[in-house]
């Protein structure tokens, strides 16, 4: 098989599995909202995401992780030089780390499809940009190859963690005025009709 369509169908899959472990953290994130839910909003809600996170994680997530990885292994076996590339080294190391990640990831759908709710929506959130990072230092590597500088790409993905915390914290602090705001107007509300 010619090289381009190898490198073709591992991109494919790279970006499917990158978009199952995107969503598949936000569905962690909408189930473990629900538990606040009243009955029997709160059993609806958990056994449609539980669906949800099943069919996304197997049939999405998990198929394209193994598929990158064979087209990755070919992609090898057809240009081992490759392997002696220094920026390939540091591209495997993330490569490892997204492998961790998306165990972690398996390790809270199993919880979750068990009932058992170990994180808040807030700690999801940050879990969830894990991702992100991994697919910008990954991206830099391949395109930059050797021409990276090593120490500005660390400075530049750190820089793009903390800019992502100050986001998610901006987030947190807008989305809770929104609820208090709306708290007063329902107090306001039952205020005057009770007037």
């Amino acid at each position: 098989m010619n090289f381009d369509y190898i490198k073709s169908l591992h991109i494919i899959f790279v970006v499917t599995w990158f978009a199952g472990l995107f969503y598949i953290v936000r569905l962690f994130i909408y189930h473990t909202e629900a538990e606040k839910k009243e009955e029997p909003a709160k059993e609806i809600l958990q056994t449609q995401y539980k669906l949800m996170e099943k069919r996304l994680w197997y049939i999405i997530a998990w198929p394209s992780a193994i598929l990158a990885s064979i087209f990755a292994f070919w992609m090898l076996y057809e240009r081992p030089w490759y392997l002696k590339e220094s920026w390939m080294h540091v591209k495997l190391a993330f490569v490892l780390a997204l492998y961790f990640y998306h165990g972690a990831c398996h390790s809270i759908f199993k919880q979750l499809q068990n009932n058992v709710i170990k994180y808040n929506p807030f700690k999801l959130r940050i879990w969830n940009e894990v991702a992100t990072i991994i697919l910008f230092a990954i991206v830099f590597l391949v395109v930059l190859k050797n021409a990276i500088n090593w120490i500005w790409g660390v400075v530049g993905i750190v820089l793009i963690s903390v800019l992502l915390m100050m986001s998610i914290k901006l987030y947190k602090s807008i989305r809770n005025k929104k609820k208090w705001d709306t708290y007063e107007k329902e107090l306001l509300n039952n205020k005057e009709k009770e007037i």
